[in-house]
């Protein structure tokens, strides 16, 4: 009777084990693969085109008096021309050195 319940504990421990390592390791080769599928390609003209066109929204809401909804559209004219100098740098960081 005893060794039933001894073999039943260690089985069962051995069992959650194996799972939670292979979950794990699941859990890592799903995770590698989406960050490396994850290239995104940026149009910076597009972005700084529509930042502009924000910032006009902007002032044009502004003039007629909604101020919160014009603070909005600054944050996020904001946020395109950030996110177009982000594009920017990453592009220019990641051609090689010219040599002369």
């Amino acid at each position: 009777m005893r060794t039933t319940t001894t073999a039943r504990r260690v089985l069962t421990s051995v069992l959650a084990t194996t799972l939670l390592a292979g979950g794990v390791l699941l859990g890592q080769t799903v995770t590698a693969e989406s960050a490396s599928a994850a290239r995104m390609t940026c149009n910076i003209g597009q972005l700084r085109h529509d930042a502009q066109k924000e910032r006009n929204r902007a002032a044009q809401l502004r003039g007629l008096g909604a101020h919160a909804e014009a603070r909005k559209a600054l944050a996020h004219a904001n946020a395109l021309e950030t996110r177009a100098r982000q594009c920017e740098d990453a592009e220019n960081n990641s051609k090689p050195p010219r040599w002369k």
